[in-house]
């Protein structure tokens, strides 16, 4: 059974990839980025909202107006980005049983808990990599955690 995947983090890596390509100094407007990212503009105005809230983007109202990268893209660590966007949220997509199945209860604490195994991993990975890395183009980025 197909379900929708949530876009958001590799929606928000490429628009701050985007703007951190930027060199002339100037804002990018969201249909600039929704373009480049084949999303609608809302989408990106929605991914970078949270964004800003946690400083790492800011915008520009008006005609010349956009959004710019409010920090250092080699110092942003798509850890951050990760966990701007996912929260605690479970990354598993896990369901909720019949609260009266024993089975159900019992299953749903181990994927709890597993999942909260895999989410602090995705963290950890993620925080090898950033911005700048993703804008000069990660080799192979499986090779270069093993060789950690």
């Amino acid at each position: 059974m197909a379900r929708s995947t949530n876009t958001q983090f590799a929606v928000a890596v490429h628009v701050l990839t985007m703007l951190a390509g930027v060199t002339d100094g100037r804002a990018m407007s969201s249909e600039e980025l929704s373009k480049s990212a084949n999303v609608n503009a809302v989408y990106v105005r929605r991914v970078l909202g949270p964004m800003r809230n946690a400083g790492l983007v800011h915008s520009r109202p008006g005609v010349n107006g956009g959004w710019e990268l409010a920090a250092d893209a080699a110092q942003i660590k798509l850890r951050e980005v990760w966990l701007v966007l996912q929260g605690d949220e479970p990354v598993l997509g896990l369901h909720g049983p019949d609260p009266s199945c024993v089975t159900g209860r019992s299953v749903q604490k181990s994927l709890a808990s597993i999942d909260r195994t895999v989410a602090d991993a995705v963290a950890t990975a993620l925080g090898h990599f950033t911005v700048q890395d993703v804008l000069e183009g990660v080799p192979d980025a499986a090779q270069l955690l093993n060789a950690e």
